[in-house]
C-alpha cells in the first residue's frame, strides 16, 4: 500500500457517500478471443519481473519494504527513536510507537500500542509535500473512509499535518496467503473454497460501494493473525477506484500488476469491476496448484497469453483436482469481460456453496508448496542477473512489477498498424 512512484495512479477520487472514520482536523499552522486482432507473435523484448517479496509476518502494507532491509546497520531502538520524533505530537499522546515495519518511497509504517486500550495497531505516516505521495494518500482515504467489512483492512482514525498524513489502521500479523499454505501441512480443495469465500465476500461489499481494487494478488491478501482460525483481509488500496452511486461505472486509467492484468486494461479499452474477477481467476489458479496461468519473463510475450486466454492444466498437481475447480477458474478466466462471473456469482458457483465437499479431498499441499518455492527460487535468480549491473539492492522496488502504461501503448499501437497494414 506503499505511496510511491511504482504505481501508476488511479483516477481522482470522486465524492464519496460514506465517512465511517474519525478524522482529526489538519493542523492549521470462456476463452473467446475478442482481442485477436492485437495479438502477433513476434518476439519483441521485454522486461524482466522482480523478485517476490519476503515473507512479512507483520506486514499491513505489501507496498512497503521491510525497515530491516533498508537500514540493516541502524539499531532498532535508534530507528524507533528517529521516526518517534517526526510523529505528531497528537499521535505519540494516543499511541506509544513500537517498531518501525516497513517503509515505501513516500510512507513509513510503524507497529503502535494504543495507551489506553493497549491494542496494538498500525500507523502509516504518508509524506503529503510530495504530489506523488498526496495522489496515492488521497485515492487510499477515499475507500478507506467508506469500508467497513470483517475481510478489509480497516482503517481506525486519521490525523493530518501540513506535511504528513497519519492513518492508523488495523495490524495484520498473520503473514501473507501462500506463506501460510507453505507452512501448513495440508491443503485441500476445501481450504482453498474456505480462502476464496472470505475474499470474495469482501470483493462483493467493495464492487457493491462501487469499488475497484484493481490490484488483487496474493501479496494483498493477509491473515489477521496467526492462529488457524484467523480471517483473510483485503489489503493495498492505492490503486482503487471508487465511484459515486449512479456515476459512469467505466473507468480507463492502465494500472495492475502484470500477471494478474485483465485482457481488456492490455488493450486500453474502458473497463469496469469485472478486471477484479479475472485477478481472483488467476489466484484461484495459483491456490490450487502453486504455478501461475500466464508468466513470461517477456512482458510480450505474457501479455499476448493473457489476450489470448491462454493457459493450460497440465503438471501436477492439476490431475487431482476437481472438473468443479477447473470451472470455477474457467468462469472467471474469460476473455470476455461480460461473460466472466461476477463477486456474487463466484459466490454462488457450485464449487464454493459445497465447500467442494463433492470434490476431491486429496492433499495438495506438496505439489502446491513445491511448485511455489520452485518459482520464488527461478525468480530471485531471474532478478539477480538482470539487477546484477545495478548499483544498490534499493533500486529493486515496485516499479519493476507494474504495468506501464507507455509500454502498453507503444504494443498495441504496433498491433493495431500490423492489423491494418
Amino acid at each position: 500500500m506503499g505511496c510511491g512512484t511504482s504505481k501508476v495512479l488511479p483516477e481522482p477520487p470522486k465524492d464519496v457517500q460514506l465517512d465511517l472514520v474519525k478524522k482529526v482536523e489538519p493542523y492549521t499552522g470462456h476463452k473467446t478471443d475478442v482481442y485477436k486482432h492485437f495479438i502477433k507473435d513476434d518476439g519483441g523484448g521485454g522486461l524482466k519481473t522482480g523478485c517476490p517479496s519476503p515473507p512479512y509476518h507483520i506486514q499491513p502494507y505489501p507496498g512497503a519494504h521491510l525497515a530491516s532491509h533498508m537500514e540493516p546497520h541502524e539499531p532498532r531502538r535508534t530507528r524507533v527513536a528517529k521516526y518517534r520524533a517526526k510523529f505528531d505530537p497528537r499521535v505519540t499522546a494516543k499511541y506509544d510507537i513500537k517498531a518501525l515495519i516497513g517503509r515505501g518511497s513516500f510512507s513509513r509504517v510503524v507497529r503502535v500500542e494504543h495507551k489506553a486500550t493497549k491494542q496494538p495497531y498500525a500507523i502509516k505516516m504518508i509524506e503529503t509535500k510530495y504530489r506523488e505521495g498526496r495522489e496515492v494518500c488521497e485515492s487510499e482515504l477515499c475507500v478507506l473512509r467508506r469500508v467497513r467489512h470483517t475481510n478489509i483492512i480497516q482503517l481506525i482514525e486519521v490525523f493530518e499535518t501540513q506535511e504528513r498524513v497519519y492513518m492508523v489502521m488495523e495490524l495484520a500479523t498473520g503473514g501473507e496467503l501462500f506463506d501460510r499454505i507453505i507452512a501448513k501441512g495440508s491443503f485441500t480443495e476445501r481450504d482453498a473454497t474456505r480462502v476464496l469465500q472470505m475474499v470474495l465476500d469482501g470483493v462483493k461489499y467493495l464492487h457493491t460501494l462501487g469499488i475497484t481494487h484493481r490490484d488483487l494478488k496474493p501479496e494483498n491478501l493477509l491473515y489477521y493473525h496467526p492462529g488457524t482460525d484467523s480471517k483473510i483481509m483485503i489489503t493495498d488500496f492505492g490503486l482503487a477506484s471508487a465511484r459515486k452511486k449512479g456515476d459512469d461505472c467505466l473507468m480507463k486509467t492502465t494500472c495492475g500488476t502484470p500477471e494478474y492484468i485483465a485482457p481488456e486494461i492490455l488493450v486500453r479499452k474502458p473497463y469496469t469491476n469485472s478486471v477484479d474477477m479475472w485477478a481472483l481467476g488467476v489466484i484461484s489458479y495459483i491456490l490450487l496448484s502453486g504455478t501461475m496461468p500466464f508468466e513470461d519473463d517477456n512482458r510480450s510475450r505474457l501479455y499476448r497469453q493473457i489476450l489470448k486466454g491462454k493457459y493450460s492444466y497440465s503438471g501436477e498437481p492439476w490431475p487431482s483436482v476437481s472438473n468443479l475447480a477447473k470451472d470455477f477458474i474457467d468462469r472467471l478466466l474469460t476473455v470476455d469481460p461480460g461473460a466472466r462471473m461476477t463477486a456474487l456469482q463466484a459466490l454462488k458457483h457450485p464449487w464454493v456453496v459445497s465447500m467442494a465437499a463433492s470434490s476431491s479431498m486429496k492433499n495438495l499441499h506438496r505439489s502446491i508448496s513445491q511448485n511455489l518455492l520452485k518459482r520464488a527460487s527461478s525468480r530471485c535468480q531471474s532478478t539477480k542477473s538482470a539487477q546484477s549491473t545495478r548499483s544498490s539492492r534499493s533500486t529493486k522496488s515496485n516499479k519493476s512489477r507494474r504495468v506501464r502504461e507507455r509500454e502498453l501503448r507503444e504494443l498495441n499501437l504496433r498491433y493495431q498498424q500490423q492489423y491494418n497494414g
